[in-house]
């Protein structure tokens, strides 16, 4: 096909790991395929009066940590001439988070394809989102109040996890087992002595073993992680020390994508990336899902081809309008 415009909303491209980092890796893969890549940051993003804008820099990438991007060109362009815009700033999701899903779709009729689209981010909180399939999580409670999270830590004789609603990269998880001395303390803590809700869960002695990234692209799922955390931690997360091994996909694992597809397609959702515990869905990865360097790898996949193969079809369906 013809060339597209390919942009990518994302933190600083001097900042990426080239060898790790799944928007480089998407990057790359439109670089290698004769698309024209543009980057930019949330703080380069603005109105104009007229529509939306930002600074942007077309630029060339490469695999070679340090050099591993050449400017072409640094200007300031519409949105609109975008093709496809990737949005894959990493969370905190922040107020200027939530305002920049909002900028980028003043483009008039002439939006970019979006992957993913800035309504289903907003509407698709990290930790919040799987409670709409309670069916499919361990038992959870996300509440402010003390003396609930207490009860619930209390009735959990395995254990419980706490996890602030807002947190990623394994920042903020704690385990409390029953009896714990510190639970009330940690619990003031966590909930900033009763004025912010927090997630609590129960625990899932699976975990041990790890937990599974599972990627959907289009509603399908097409490559795993299995996150194995280090003998003193109980997080997964890779950011937080845990490493990445093949992972299996199971009937039940199969059975939870097939129930998150049809939400995840209506709002626009197209690259995700789920977290599953034993038998369980723990959360929904919407923002800027990690994990498809380390599943291509582990199992001999090119997830970023797929993830272009939809924005190259959402592209050409945009342009034929």
């Amino acid at each position: 096909m013809a060339a597209l415009t390919i942009g990518f909303l994302m933190d600083p491209l001097e900042t990426v790991r080239v060898n790790h980092d799944s928007t480089f890796a998407l990057m790359q893969e439109a670089h290698t395929r004769g698309h024209r890549v543009r980057y930019f940051e949330q703080g380069w993003l603005r109105f104009n009066g007229r529509c939306a804008e930002a600074r942007m820099r077309h630029v060339t990438v490469r695999g070679e940590q340090g050099r591993h991007f050449d400017v072409l060109e640094d200007a300031t362009h519409p949105l609109s001439s975008l093709d496809v815009l990737f949005l894959r700033k990493d969370p905190p999701v922040d107020a200027e988070f939530l305002h920049a899903t909002q900028l980028v779709e003043l483009c008039g009729d002439r939006s970019p394809a979006f992957i993913n689209h800035p309504a289903g981010i907003r509407d698709a909180n990290e930790k919040l989102f799987a409670l709409r399939f309670p069916e499919l999580m361990p038992d959870t409670r996300i509440t402010r109040e003390l003396p609930v999270l207490l009860d619930f830590i209390a009735g959990n004789a395995k254990g419980t996890i706490l996890k602030p609603i807002d947190g990623f990269g394994g920042k903020g998880i704690l385990f409390l087992s029953p009896g714990d001395r510190n639970t009330r303390s940690v619990v003031e803590l966590l909930t900033q002595g009763g004025r912010e809700a927090v997630v609590a869960q129960a625990y899932i002695p699976e975990s041990r073993l790890g937990d599974k990234r599972i990627i959907l692209v289009d509603g399908e799922p097409v490559g795993g992680v299995l996150r194995v955390p280090s003998e003193d931690d109980h997080r997964g997360n890779m950011a937080a020390g845990g490493v990445p091994r093949k992972a299996v996909l199971t009937p039940r694992d199969l059975e939870i994508c097939e129930r998150l597809k049809p939400e995840l397609r209506r709002r626009g959702l197209l690259l995700v990336g789920i977290d599953v515990l034993g038998d369980y869905l723990t959360e929904v990865n919407v923002t800027s899902p990690t994990g498809l360097v380390e599943a291509d790898q582990l199992d001999g996949v090119n997830i970023e081809a797929k993830v272009l193969d939809v924005a190259e079809r959402l592209a050409a369906e945009r342009n034929a309008r």
